[in-house]
């Protein structure tokens, strides 16, 4: 299929539609795969069967089996393959499935992914992505519902960015694609086929290493990022029925954390609440904290608080809603600075 790429781009310019989540990661896609004939899609069942969440559907009929490439249930096969093809010029973008099943390439990822620059002293970069959904909320059997963004954010090498709407993802996602070096793209899947917002059909980037203040407030600066941006925004907006207003921060990129937006929200309000569904022990709002304690310690008025998710596995269905936070241990933990 031939497809006229100037044409496309003409005929988009400033058109919108109003997008789910993961709408907006498959026209991301579209436009990258559109945009640049070296970027091609690898992952398991992305091709025919449009990928297990529907990202990819489409594509494969548009651009072909050579740039959207169904691959055998190797997670180390085909990070490491696209590690080759990204030296040589390509841009992969692997989908694994779910976050959990990342696991196999982990290895791929620490000794080859992340390295590839330092070891060729900037002679060689790597410009791949790896999709990625995580996280619990969708009632998902074992392993499919991890949060382990934590173990990525500390390697050197890799950017980790995650989007919590429709237009962060898209324009993050181009951002990602075009980056020189790779980047881990979480996709918070309890979202993706949640709110709409209309986004631009050109091609637009958001950039990775800035986060976004969402709300605006004078008692205490809220940190969140992903799928628990909704639990928060609800927390806040109920928690000004007692007078208490908050700086919301959606993060967006977890590696390399926007330093400036947090430490001048905490330096206005002198209280923070750092909300993530990750395990709590050595999870990156422990390296939020630190980065609190280094610019702003002087202007904090309480203790930080966290709400987190446990330090167990995420429990099956009927336990999942326990160990996810929640709008209320949101809301306690913002009552809990305001009152110490």
């Amino acid at each position: 299929m031939v497809i006229n790429v100037k044409k496309i781009a003409a005929e988009q310019v400033g058109k919108t539609k109003s997008l789910t989540l993961i709408q907006a990661i498959n026209d991301g896609l579209k436009t990258a795969l559109a945009d640049d004939e070296n970027t091609l899609l690898l992952g398991e069942d992305i091709g025919v069967n449009g990928g297990v969440f529907r990202a990819t559907d489409g594509l494969q009929a548009q651009f072909g089996e050579k740039r959207v490439v169904d691959t055998p249930l190797s997670e180390a096969g085909f990070v490491g393959a696209a590690v080759g093809m990204a030296l040589n010029g390509l841009r992969p973008v692997v989908e694994i499935q779910f976050l959990g099943f990342i696991y196999p390439a982990y290895e791929q990822i620490a000794t080859h992914v992340t390295r590839t620059r330092s070891r060729t002293m900037g002679h060689y970069h790597l410009p791949m992505v790896i999709r990625a959904p995580y996280g619990a909320g969708v009632r998902s059997p074992e392993i499919h519902s991890d949060s382990v963004e934590a173990l990525f954010t500390h390697l050197p090498g890799i950017k980790v960015v995650c989007p919590s709407n429709a237009y962060d993802a898209k324009g993050l996602l181009l951002a990602a694609i075009e980056d020189p070096d790779p980047v881990l793209f979480l996709e918070p899947m309890r979202l993706y086929r949640g709110e709409r917002m209309d986004v631009p059909l050109e091609k637009y980037t958001v950039e990775i290493g800035k986060g976004e203040q969402i709300g605006t407030g004078e008692d205490v600066t809220v940190l969140a990022w992903g799928a628990m941006m909704p639990i928060v925004q609800t927390a806040v907006e109920e928690m000004k029925e007692q007078s208490i207003t908050c700086d919301v921060i959606d993060l967006r990129t977890l590696y390399p954390l926007d330093k400036e937006i947090i430490a001048r929200s905490v330096q206005k309000t002198g209280r923070v609440v750092i909300v993530h569904e990750a395990h709590a022990t050595g999870g990156v709002g422990s390296e939020i904290t630190s980065i609190i304690n280094d610019t702003s310690f002087l202007y904090l008025k309480a203790p930080i608080e966290r709400v987190t998710g446990f330090d167990v596995p995420v429990p099956l269905f009927s336990l999942e809603n326990e160990y996810l936070p929640t709008p209320k241990r949101v809301k306690d933990a913002i009552q809990k600075v305001i009152d110490f």
